[in-house]
């Protein structure tokens, strides 16, 4: 499988990515993996190569994502918000949307997860 380590039109994906974000509705959450299935793989692109590299373009999308993007919605596979700068942050802004973690710190897919 080749390495890709942005999308082949960076650009155009992440303001895909930027649209969808968009659409989460406030005290819910997806998943980088579920954005990347929305929004698709990029022309020509084998559907194994994109399971694999789009969560990641997701996650470099939503690391510098515009002001007015909902960037706190997004948490990853396990429900969790992924260890890095600002994952404090990325929980009280859920909290006060309602959003509730277990002791685990994981958020209830089934109750608060977004299909699109």
């Amino acid at each position: 499988m080749p390495r890709f380590t942005t999308p082949p039109d960076r650009e155009g994906f992440e303001e895909a990515v930027w649209e969808m974000v968009m659409q989460i509705p406030r005290g819910r959450v997806c998943t980088y993996g579920r954005i990347s299935e929305l929004v698709g793989a990029p022309s020509g692109m084998d559907a194994p190569a994109f399971r694999a590299f789009g969560p990641r373009w997701v996650g470099g999308a939503m690391a510098h994502c515009p002001d007015g993007v909902p960037w706190w919605r997004v948490i990853n596979a396990q429900g969790r918000i992924s260890q890095r700068e600002g994952a404090e942050r990325q929980r009280r802004m859920l909290e006060e949307e309602r959003v509730e973690f277990s002791e685990r710190g994981k958020v209830d897919m089934g109750e608060y997860g977004w299909e699109g």
